[in-house]
Parts: structure tokens; sequence; C-alpha cells
């Protein structure tokens, strides 16, 4: 069984009327990237605030590697790396005089929390910056010097509550790559809170669709769509053409279809403007390929459609308004 890094369950946490988080179960097992999506005001960050003990628990629980936040939060802060949106530092100091200053704060030995500073820096790529007052530095340098300062604990989890705030796309796109790279070589279990579906979908192994606080649902994106849009294995998409000049199609557009439909293992056809969407229990690609070309047309394409997460969170998100109705 794999270990878990955080295991929450039934988590809920009122203000007043107000339910902010909802009977929250979720489990993130060590070394995965764990994608926290919803708009503002889901539920988020009481979320992230209650996992790192800083928020009381109305009822249920949490663990953050096997330890209860609620009753050993300053356990759980040395096991636990948090980077919010916006970073704090002392500005008249140097990136690696930040770092060196954090490492006291948590009892680093100063020889080891030296070297360990200068390698951490080198992996956010800030080496050729550390020795120049944070003040200099870019949205994108805070924010890679911020995540040095998350490592320079050697944290087994690291928490992101919207890391790329502020970001332009280029400092985004090498920030998330970080995060990969630094969650694979260390074996680091992350929680990346963001409403960014784009960014989500690029670095996450599995995904939380989070909504008014509750779980509308979690899993890889490829189960996810899988549950949501069909009931069947494959779902193909191809386009096709008339080539009448060089010859005659043998079947119309409806018998077309209607021959589709008769292939084995195909439970649906849609078709609309020389394009069609197939289901099917298995992968009935040849099949398709021989029939339309036998019956006179072009094959333009046809490919396994792949959903993409914002398709998945904009049907979640539907269905999560239609069971408020």
């Amino acid at each position: 069984m794999a270990e878990k890094s955080i295991d929450i369950k039934g988590l809920t946490k009122k203000y007043g009327d107000h339910i902010a988080v909802n009977n929250l179960n979720l489990s993130i097992e060590k070394g995965e990237i764990f994608g926290l999506l919803g708009p503002n005001g889901a539920g988020k960050s009481t979320t992230i605030l209650m996992l790192l003990g800083l928020t009381e628990v109305d009822s249920g629980s949490v663990k953050v590697c096997g330890i209860d936040s609620s009753r050993y939060p300053l356990e759980v802060k040395r096991k636990v790396g948090y980077l919010p949106e916006d970073v704090g530092f002392y500005n008249d100091y140097s990136g690696l005089q930040n770092l060196m200053y954090i490492a006291r704060l948590n009892d680093i030995p100063e020889e080891e929390a030296k070297r360990a500073a200068l390698e951490i820096l080198q992996e956010v790529g800030l080496e050729d910056v550390k020795d120049s007052k944070v003040a200099s530095y870019s949205r994108g340098m805070r924010q890679r010097l911020g995540l040095a300062d998350v490592l320079i604990k050697n944290p087994e989890v690291i928490i992101l509550d919207e890391p790329t705030l502020g970001l332009d796309p280029e400092g985004v796109k090498k920030f998330l790559q970080l995060i990969v790279r630094l969650s694979r070589k260390k074996g680091i279990t992350v929680l990346f809170s963001s409403h960014h579906l784009h960014q989500i979908q690029q670095v996450c192994d599995r995904v939380g669709i989070f909504v008014k606080g509750k779980m509308l649902a979690e899993g890889k994106i490829s189960s996810l769509a899988q549950q949501l849009f069909s009931k069947n294995a494959f779902t193909l998409e191809g386009g096709i053409s008339s080539v009448e000049q060089y010859v005659k199609p043998s079947l119309s557009i409806k018998e077309l279809v209607h021959k589709m439909n008769a292939i084995p293992e195909v439970a649906h056809v849609e078709f609309e403007e020389n394009r069609f969407v197939v289901e099917s229990n298995k992968d009935v690609s040849a099949e398709l390929s021989r029939l339309v070309v036998q019956s006179g047309y072009g094959l333009n394409f046809l490919s396994k459609k792949e959903y993409r997460l914002d398709d998945i969170y904009y049907q979640y998100f539907q269905e999560g308004k239609a069971h408020e109705k």
C-alpha cells in the first residue's frame, strides 16, 4: 500500500453560517504532485490553513506525514514547506543572507546551512545573483527564492498556494519545470493549489476539482474524462471530405453513419459538418478508416479524442451548479 503524505477525512470548517470546507476527503501519496483546482473563494486556502494547523478544524481529521495537524502543528511545520502567492523577504539582505536567516530560525547548523543554501540557489537558478539584494529581484526571481526558502529545511511536503500569480509566461514555464524536477529528484510530495487550469494540467499527476467547499471529483485527468464524457473505452473523432471529382461516393452520409453504427463494439456515432465522433468499447480506427475510404470519401484525420482539463472542469462546475438548484 502506497505511503500517504496527506490524509484528510471528513474535514469541515464553518465561519458562522458559511461552510468554507464541507466534509472533504482526500489522500495524496508520497512523491505525488496533486493539483487542487477551483475558483477563488472555493475553500482551497482554508483547507491549506487546516493542513498547516493554522486554523481550527470544526470536524473531521487531517494528517500530514502521519501527524495530526490540529494537535501537533509544530511537528507538521517541520515536515512541510509552504509557499504562498506573496513571499516576504528582507529586501536589504541578499538572497543568500535571507536563506541563512531562515536556516537559523529552523536550527540548522551554520556550516550545513551555507552548503545547503548554495546548492539550492543553484538548483533554482539564482546562483549568479545570490549576493544581490532581494530588492533588485524580479517577481519571478522572488518566487524562485521563495521556493529555495521552502527547500532549505528539506521538507517532505511542499504546499503551493497560487505560486505563479503575477509571473510572465516565461516565468511561469520555468517555475513549473522547476517544481516537477525537484519533486521527481527529491521525492517531495507537492500540493499545488490554483485556479489556472492549464498550469495544473501541465504538472500534476492527479487533480481535485474543488467548488464551494466541496470536492466535486478527483483523479487522473484521463479517468475524470472517462467518467464524465463516456462510459466507453474509446472516443474517436475524424473528418471526411468528398472526392467526387475522382470517384462518386457509394454511400450517402446517412448510410455511412448507419454503417459506422453497425461496426461491432461501436456504441454511438455523431456526425456534423463532415466531422464525426465515435464511441466504442475498443479501438475501431482501422474499421472506420477502411469504411470511409471504401465508401468513396477522403479521410482527413482520425484520432482518439483527448479531453482537456478545461472541458472536464467546466462540465463538473456546471453539474455542481445544477445540483444546487
